[in-house]
């Protein structure tokens, strides 16, 4: 049965950020439902089959809710509803639109755009370890310097220990040129750079000659014990299982740690464990310690990131079928 239905939009701004440019929005909800999208005065029009319409609409008014918010909408916000409606679980839609992480230097909400990071955002709030696993673009780091940012502005923490395996330059700095920093600052940069977009450069330096904000490679771990701090390791598929048990046995006290990684991602010499892999079953029955895997699903950047990842998972799993 064909059927249409209208959905007010009150604002052309609205209308205008759920279309997007040359409404490449609209042409993705179309495609995927096959209806007809169009405006008609202050509403948006939608034409097809009564189930598709139905689904359709349903994206629309998590569109609207979006645009309200004062967010801008981009592909990846309607590939996912798209996702969510298909596989009948788009009321997950309306926890992660009123979610709310902290806000950055220049006052822009940062928010959980999947599922899978608000279970993870959640999983650092309430346990003292966390493990992010998962692909590239899935923002495991970012959104853990975001919730070390808020409980540093919280007064939660003294201080924020961010962390990462040199591996590129095999831990011996010594052969680098320039000091400390020179030398481990494009291992440590993605690490920078959500400081940087969350807390300001301005206030991120303050800190950091203050050492209330501490970035070293993981070598420079070793023998200390961090009470009082917020401590992400990040690319953590690149430490040994060795190296691994040194960071988590330097928790102290009304500390956190959060460990991310993805461990089809290993730079370690074939020979060589990733201590990530090996954690995972090490500690999985611990409490207070939370294991979450992100997916493709979240992935946040490019929608290319997304089939690139599924396109390497599948030809990781053809070559173990076939050995």
């Amino acid at each position: 049965m064909t059927i249409e239905k209208s959905i007010d939009f009150y604002s052309i701004e609205y209308a205008m950020n759920i279309f997007g440019n040359y409404d490449e929005n609209i042409k993705i909800i179309e495609d995927a439902f096959n209806v007809k999208v169009l405006t008609r005065g202050t509403s948006i029009a939608i034409g097809g089959e009564t189930e598709d319409v139905n689904k359709a609409e349903t994206i629309v008014s998590k569109l609207l809710d979006i645009a309200r918010q004062g967010e801008s909408i981009t592909r990846q916000n309607v590939i996912y509803l798209v996702s969510l409606t298909n596989e009948k679980k788009i009321e997950i839609a309306d926890e992660i639109l009123t979610d709310f992480v902290c806000l950055t230097a220049k006052g822009k909400q940062i928010k959980n755009k999947t599922h899978g990071q608000k279970l993870y955002v959640d999983a650092i709030k309430k346990n003292d370890i966390v493990f992010g696993i998962g692909p590239a673009g899935t923002g495991k780091t970012f959104l853990a310097v975001a919730m070390a940012v808020t409980a540093f502005r919280n007064k939660e923490v003294d201080r924020i220990v961010l962390t990462r395996p040199a591996v590129e330059a095999g831990e011996k700095l010594g052969f680098l040129p320039g000091d400390l920093q020179n030398k481990v600052d494009p291992y440590l940069r993605p690490l920078y750079d959500g400081l940087y977009e969350i807390m300001g450069a301005d206030l991120y330096v303050r800190y950091l000659e203050k050492g209330m904000i501490e970035i070293a490679p993981l070598a420079y771990m070793r023998g200390r014990t961090l009470d009082n701090a917020f401590i992400i390791l990040d690319e953590a598929q690149n430490t040994s299982p060795e190296q691994m048990k040194m960071f988590l046995t330097r928790i102290g006290f009304n500390s956190k740690a959060v460990i991310t990684g993805d461990i089809t991602q290993i730079d370690l010499p074939g020979d060589k464990k990733s201590g990530l892999k090996d954690v995972i079953n090490v500690l999985k029955d611990i409490d207070g310690i939370e294991f979450v895997f992100l997916t493709e699903k979240d992935v946040v950047r490019h929608e290319l990131v997304r089939k690139i990842i599924v396109a390497y998972d599948k030809q990781s799993l053809n070559g173990k079928q076939s050995s």
